[in-house]
């Protein structure tokens, strides 16, 4: 499963959520669902926005979860 660290990289620059989807044009809806797991993908514009806006890279972002087994597709 990859996970989306958000709130880490806001954390670590003292920023808020708000402030990140005023900064990106991103809705709100939209980072809470990729911040809470809910969402079933990520464009590229929208990681370019959020990695243009934290000043980071993509693998800053997204990581691979090691806790749960990914079932292959049927």
């Amino acid at each position: 499963m990859i996970r989306v660290h958000i709130d880490h990289l806001l954390k670590a620059q003292g920023r808020s959520f708000y402030w990140l989807a005023k900064e990106t044009g991103v809705s709100h809806t939209t980072l809470w669902r990729l911040k809470k797991d809910k969402a079933q993908g990520i464009t590229f514009n929208t990681l370019e926005a959020i990695c243009r806006t934290l000043k980071c890279q993509p693998g800053d972002v997204l990581k691979m979860a090691r806790d749960r087994a990914v079932k292959p597709p049927r």
